[in-house]
């Protein structure tokens, strides 16, 4: 009975993959949950499945935030737990189980540390190891972590930036405790000066990683050995025709059968303003891309295709690349943006080209936080933006277009009760404040309301009501997470006894 069921969800998978690949072209993002967090701002995301449960972990400046999800995108806190030194952000995690054990591992960027924790039956952490920064490893401004499995043993390669960038490798013992293997300093030749991305493949019975250069604009793979030990394969330079590496960050992969890809993304060095931090400054603006390689047998970077940016996608400051789904013909995945302040969907076909397929301008700047799980064959993403004061995350369910609101437009319903006693100048504050964002978020299409006058007697205590107009998903999602709206709710949320708030679609 139990082998029958097996096989009876392994065909509901497949069946599941097959529709999902069918309406791939017709997908689009619709969010579900936000909630504020502890640390304030929200670097890194990342989710592990432990004793049936889902767990969402984010990483701000200072602290560790755990979530639970469900399949709907509904978020509920779980607990919250203090970075090393007070200091972060936790700009690298990964969850993994370690010979029984299940882990989280944390770069701690300013706090020059790896952090290790025990995974908890209800999701909470508890910190079973630290190893800080020394001469002979480059854990200093540490960003980018990645888990090795090999036959007998597991290993955490870590990347460093600015001071002493490079490449470590720890062994990874049951206990959590982490060993040095190997260190290799970053040199002119491969790209390792502030690793923002790492990915692996295992090809052959080999194990190949890869990790991008942000300062030094390009793009190595490096060959694993069972003993942790690595070398450099090859290395790919920045240019204008094959390959868009300017600012390399996020680097992920696909596989289907034979055929393995890194996809690479970069946020272009233009984009960044602080003076001295930039090493090499003759660089050039050529655009924004994803780039597609294709990888040898023997772990070798061959530049195979190139996505460009145009007036329809929205690339422009790539900081995370998510992998959502993946069949024998073809992969989705989601594309993180800071300065387009967007989740982007493209489609990578088995002949390693992209296609677009849609995107939702999120309101707020994604900058490494973006996370793709999957529960019960329900696509999610759960995505944070660096923002500082901004300390949310926000769900998102991937499905195919609900075409029954196109055309349409929103209608936003806002209804507010004061507390008893409230002063009535600090209401009229308040409501000053709520109708001025009609001339301060430029997506709302129209705002009208004010004091309830009803005489039926069923308004529950409620005193004012708006409606607030937007034209799509796009223009509300920018107007929920506005500095301006978010400078009203911290305003009047201390003033209110109750708030309800209703949306609907409307010729």
């Amino acid at each position: 009975m139990n082998l029958l069921k097996k096989v009876a969800g392994v065909y509901a998978l497949l069946f599941s993959a097959m529709l999902f690949a069918q309406s791939s072209n017709e997908l689009s993002l619709y969010r579900q949950d936000f909630k504020n967090v502890a640390a304030k701002n929200t670097v890194s995301i990342t989710s592990y499945q432990k004793n049936g449960k889902h767990f969402i972990y984010t990483g701000g400046a200072g602290d560790l935030d755990v979530f639970s999800i469900d399949k709907k995108g509904l978020l509920t806190p779980v607990s919250t737990h203090e970075l090393h030194k007070k200091k972060g952000p936790g700009r690298g995690l990964v969850a993994d189980r370690i010979q029984g054990t299940d882990f989280l591992f944390v770069g701690n960027k300013f706090g020059n540390a790896v952090e290790v924790f025990k995974i908890l039956d209800n999701g909470s952490l508890e910190r079973v190891f630290l190893v800080e920064d020394t001469p002979e490893t480059h854990l200093g401004t540490v960003i980018t972590i990645e888990v090795v499995h090999m036959k007998k043993a597991a290993y955490l390669f870590v990347g460093g930036l600015e001071d002493t960038p490079g490449l470590t490798c720890f062994k990874i013992h049951a206990d959590g405790k982490l060993t040095h293997v190997q260190s290799m300093k970053d040199t002119e030749k491969i790209h390792t000066d502030g690793i923002i991305g790492m990915f692996t493949h295992k090809i052959k019975g080999k194990t190949y990683l890869f990790t991008g250069g942000f300062q030094d604009n390009g793009l190595s793979s490096f060959r694993i050995y069972e003993n942790g030990t690595f070398k450099n394969i090859s290395n790919m330079d920045d240019n204008t025709t094959d390959r868009y590496l300017t600012g390399t960050y996020p680097v992920t992969g696909v596989s289907f059968g034979d055929e393995h890809y890194v996809i690479v993304g970069h946020r272009h060095h233009k984009y960044y303003t602080r003076k001295g931090f930039i090493k090499k400054t003759d660089f050039v603006y050529h655009g924004d891309a994803v780039s597609i390689f294709k990888v040898s047998k023997k772990g070798k970077l061959i530049p195979h295709s190139v996505f460009k940016d145009d007036e329809n996608t929205q690339l422009s400051g790539q900081t995370r690349i998510e992998v959502i789904s993946t069949t024998n013909s073809e992969a989705v995945i989601a594309v993180g943006t800071r300065d387009d302040a967007s989740i982007q969907l493209l489609k990578l076909d088995a002949k390693g080209m992209l296609h677009p397929i849609d995107h939702l301008q999120t309101g707020f700047s994604i900058y490494y936080g973006l996370e793709a799980l999957t529960i019960d064959q329900q696509p999610l993403l759960v995505a944070g933006s660096q923002l500082w004061g901004f300390q949310k995350i926000a769900s998102y369910k991937i499905t195919p277009k609900n075409k029954s609101q196109q055309g349409k437009t929103i209608k936003h319903v806002v209804n507010l009760k004061f507390k008893e006693g409230t002063p009535k100048e600090k209401i009229e504050h308040a409501i000053s404040v709520f109708e001025g964002l009609a001339t301060k978020i430029p997506t709302i299409s129209h705002m009208e309301g004010g004091l309830n006058d009803s005489t039926e007697g069923h308004s529950k205590g409620f005193q004012y009501c708006y409606t607030i107009s937007f034209k799509d998903t796009h223009a509300r999602e920018i107007y929920l997470f506005h500095p301006e709206h978010l400078k009203l709710v911290s305003i009047v949320g201390p003033l209110l006894d109750d708030v309800l708030v209703m949306d609907y679609w409307t010729k």
